[in-house]
């Protein structure tokens, strides 16, 4: 069910359409609307009728082939098992066993990500089209070495603030990403959003605020370097998609590429900034240790590959929205395994973020719903309801699709003029 879920709302393409005007009378008028999608054209070869196109278009909605929906059904279960206890066991690493090492910590995490990434690629189990390591040119692996700066900065930032605050609040204070996403790009790059993705801002900021002034064992440098690890996602993010979009490099194989300088990175930190003279030999320490720490290196490596299959299989849009279950879980298993106190304000703040998140995620959604509805009210005052059809259709469909607002100024317009 919930596969089916994402595959609706990751699918679905435009088609070309023209307005359709109905009156009392029987008379009907078409005017041609803009197309952006040529792959959706009719063939030469004849035009198809719109109880074929609608019957091919269910049979698409219908469901994916077995091995592709269990692909899909195993990579969000990955994603969603490794995002939700990650966090927690890194937690229980420095909070138990009393690991006081983050950055060692971070540095093994990369060098399991390059020896997974090079199996993967070496046994061709990663399908890569994109440009080979030989390929890349100078502009693109300086990008690559300032993504792994930012890459192995974040990682290193979130697990020292660790060390000071509890899971619950890092979680909250990481739901503001984001905000910092939404002013890079807009005060840097100059990019234009929506006005309903910087709505959705304040009560994500007002919910941080609270979460922090409802926090029972609040700890300045703590929450500074969960912060800072906040504000280098953002720009992680940024940096991530204008390599993707603009060096077409497949997603595994970045992962693999950033592993190698952010590894070489973490090391040497840790070796000049870490107290390595209170460091006691690996067998003095508890076992059960170390097979924690193996686990979480397999973790992050896991969540960094079911990151990229579900990307592949459904849309960006929907990795962010499951990632609210993964804020939720990590809160449930701070309490549970932790014991952490959430005040009043703590839970008012974490319901205020997750609220901002959700209308941030979904703002794309919610705009199409709205004008949906603008589209189905009367226009003019003449009484007649605009709606769309499909370009080249013979046939008129019963329940037609409305047309967007830019298609229905443009229907005005043409009809104040003939008037």
């Amino acid at each position: 069910m919930i596969a089916q879920l994402i595959w609706r709302q990751a699918a679905g393409h435009r088609q070309d359409r023209r307005y359709l005007r109905a009156g009392d009378n029987t008379r009907v008028q078409l005017q041609p609307c803009g197309c952006d999608d040529e792959a959706n054209m009719i063939s030469a070869d004849g035009p198809s009728t719109k109880s074929e196109e609608t019957r091919d278009a269910g049979e698409k909605k219908r469901g994916r082939p077995p091995p592709e929906m269990l692909h899909l059904l195993s990579a969000v279960s990955v994603w969603l098992v490794t995002g939700t206890t990650i966090s927690s066991l890194n937690k229980w690493i420095f909070a138990v066993y009393n690991f006081r090492y983050p950055l060692l910590l971070s540095a093994l995490h990369m060098l399991t990500a390059i020896v997974v990434d090079y199996g993967l690629i070496k046994c061709r189990m990663i399908q890569h089209r994109g440009v080979g390591e030989q390929d890349l040119t100078t502009s693109a692996k300086c990008k690559v070495f300032l993504l792994s700066l930012t890459f192995c900065a974040s990682i290193a930032f979130g697990n020292v603030g660790l060390n000071y605050v509890q899971l619950s609040f890092a979680q909250m204070i990481y739901t503001t990403t984001p905000l910092f996403t939404l002013a890079i790009s807009t005060l840097i790059l100059g990019k234009q959003h929506h006005i309903l993705k910087y709505t959705a801002m304040m009560p994500i900021c007002l919910g941080a605020s609270f979460s922090i002034m409802g926090e029972v064992q609040f700890d300045q440098t703590g929450c500074l370097f969960v912060f800072a690890a906040t504000m280098l996602r953002g720009v992680k993010s940024i940096q991530q998609s204008i390599l993707l979009q603009e060096e077409k490099i497949n997603s595994v194989f970045l992962l693999y590429l950033m592993s190698i300088p952010s590894f070489c990175i973490l090391a040497i930190a840790a070796l000049v900034l870490e107290n390595w003279a209170a460091l006691q030999s690996p067998f003095q320490y508890d076992q059960h240790l170390w097979g924690f720490i193996l686990l979480s290196c397999l973790g992050s490596v896991l969540y960094n590959l079911a990151s990229c299959c579900v990307i592949t299989l459904t849309s960006a849009v929907t990795l962010h929205i499951l990632g609210n279950l993964n804020v939720v879980g990590n809160l449930l298993l701070s309490q549970l395994l932790f014991g952490h106190e959430l005040t009043a304000l703590s839970c008012a703040g974490a319901a205020l973020t997750l609220s901002g998140m959700i209308i941030y995620q979904n703002s794309e959604i919610i705009v199409a719903y709205i004008d949906a509805r603008r589209a189905r009210t009367p226009t003019g005052g003449s009484g007649e309801d605009v709606v769309c059809v499909n370009e080249n259709d013979s046939s008129i469909s019963e329940t037609p699709e409305p047309c967007s607002e830019e298609e229905l100024y443009a229907d005005n317009q043409v009809h104040e003029k003939t008037d």
